[in-house]
């Protein structure tokens, strides 16, 4: 016979028991391998705009703010508060005791060479975002006061993107132009090997400032270009997760009950690149009967089965200042044939650069060859790796391409300013699109503090965008991953950040 109090001791050991195992199948930390679309190409964050880049950086860098899990305000990241003066022209931060992860403490003169940086670099890709900072100063190590030239109406939410990201000044100032391969940061994250065209190793970064995170043990980006493949590779559970899911294999995914699909809200949207400096593509009429040419709707259905939503503007769908009743061209081949014709555009042939494997690529690259022949205009889809799809833009070596847009804020000048303004660093996402009204608009809007007057500036904007054909819009679409189902957090906010600090593997 057992007594009533070793029996109670007995009972109390067993639930000790259970819970320690309950805790460690709960959080088993371990190493998130993730099969991505595409390889990066820098890890300097002035020097890109690519996702393939941010995405992986955003997890060893950390900002003055950040935007929040909704996308929707900012909050806190390496300043703990600030204070912004009456006028709107001066900002003060103070600084939170953190360090980089070489060890070294974040000084308030590490942001202040960052943001000049930004700012200054010749070719820094975003430098006029940062064009409103006058003086970045350093009054002491943990607080950074900026000056600017005057009222900034996006200047938070730019110090929230990635191209703000702190860096430590002696770091980069000793590996230069190598630091985009080296890099040290003080997110939650360290860079520990980056294999080009295979893979990125992450470790966890024990110097990272906010207790009790990352969950995990590291993250291994594995390059899979393939849809096909990587969709097999997660099936096997090669890898934990997967980006990019094909839309015409969700269904079948989500049927998998050793997989999970998330289709997380997002500001992305797919278009076509239109190049200006080529005719007869710099004439609007043709640009407008090209567009009527296309069948939105066919393309939504057919690429995104259905999840897709026609875009009417290149602002994303519920975005800030972002207007639902903007005018679209309406599907009309017939009325398009008849406005090249009076064009004399003859026997035109139009390059149409797109990305080898991408299965979204593959099909619109179809339906439009097709749907441009009825109206007389040949195709010749031109089909390549990532990175090489994307230096045919950015060099002009292209008529048409298909690109996608993630905002990397949530206010609109940072769209408007890289995609509409002319911009002559980024010729308006190298379409080489220029209107003095548009340009005029931008300017103005990013210095107006009247919230309505802003939203109307913001609104003709898209207007004469649209009006114009700065590009063709195709669709706005929800982020599409999944992983296995032992995985938590594996999510994307609506700028498009892994929030993979949180993120965790279950046994």
């Amino acid at each position: 016979m057992i007594s009533a109090k070793p029996r109670h001791l007995l009972s109390a050991f067993l639930v000790a028991a259970a819970l320690l195992f309950t805790a460690a199948q709960a959080s088993a930390g371990g190493v998130l391998k993730i099969a991505r679309e595409q390889d990066s190409t820098t890890f300097d964050p002035i020097y890109t705009i690519l996702a393939p880049d941010i995405w992986v950086f955003n997890q060893f860098y950390s900002t003055l703010v950040r935007a929040n899990a909704t996308a929707t305000d900012i909050e806190p990241d390496l300043a703990e508060k600030w204070e912004i003066s009456a006028d709107g022209t001066v900002y003060t931060f103070h600084l939170r005791e953190a360090k980089f992860s070489d060890g070294t403490p974040v000084l308030a003169s590490d942001v202040v060479f960052s943001l000049l940086r930004a700012r200054d670099d010749e070719k820094s890709v975003l430098r006029s975002m940062f064009s409103p900072i006058d003086k970045a100063e350093a009054p002491d190590d943990r607080t950074v006061v900026l000056k600017l030239k005057g009222p900034s109406a996006p200047l938070m939410s730019t110090l929230a993107m990635f191209a703000a990201s702190v860096l430590p000044e002696h770091a980069v100032k000793a590996e230069g132009e190598g630091f985009g391969e080296k890099p040290v940061g003080s997110g939650a994250f360290v860079l520990k090997e980056w294999k080009r065209g295979d893979r990125i190793i992450l470790a966890r970064n024990p110097l990272y400032w906010e207790k009790g995170l990352p969950k995990l043990d590291g993250i291994e980006w594995i390059y899979v270009p393939n849809d096909n493949t990587r969709m097999l590779k997660l099936k096997a559970g090669e890898v934990d997760a997967a980006t990019f899911v094909p839309w015409n294999q969700i269904k079948e995914l989500q049927a998998d009950k050793n997989i999970q699909v998330q289709l997380d809200k997002s500001t992305r949207m797919d278009h076509i690149l239109v190049n200006h400096a080529h005719k007869p593509l710099d004439n609007k009429l043709v640009r407008q009967a090209l567009n009527m040419a296309i069948d939105q709707k066919a393309i939504v259905d057919v690429v995104t089965s259905g999840y897709g939503t026609v875009a009417n503007s290149f602002f994303p769908l519920d975005g800030m200042d972002y207007n639902p009743d903007n005018p679209n061209y309406p599907y009309d081949p017939a009325k398009a044939k008849k406005i090249l014709d009076e064009q004399g555009v003859k026997d035109l042939t139009l390059n149409f650069a797109l990305v080898a494997g991408d299965t979204a690529h593959d099909q619109i690259g179809v339906l439009v060859k097709d749907q441009l022949a009825k109206v007389g205009v040949a195709v010749n889809l031109v089909k390549m790796e990532g990175g090489q799809q994307w230096d045919a833009l950015v060099n002009g070596d292209y008529d048409i391409g298909v690109m996608w847009w993630v905002n990397d804020v949530f206010d609109p000048d940072e769209k408007a300013q890289f995609c509409v303004s002319g911009d002559p660093e980024n010729r308006s996402y190298y379409t080489n699109y220029k209107n003095p009204v548009v340009t005029d608009l931008v300017n103005k809007a990013a210095v107006e503090q009247d919230p309505a007057k802003r939203k109307q500036m913001y609104f003709d904007i898209q207007r004469l965008a649209k009006d114009d054909v700065h590009w063709i819009d195709l669709y706005y679409s929800p982020f599409r991953n999944a992983s296995r189902a032992n995985v938590t957090g594996f999510v994307q906010n609506p700028l498009g950040r892994y929030m993979l600090e949180t993120a965790d593997i279950t046994n």
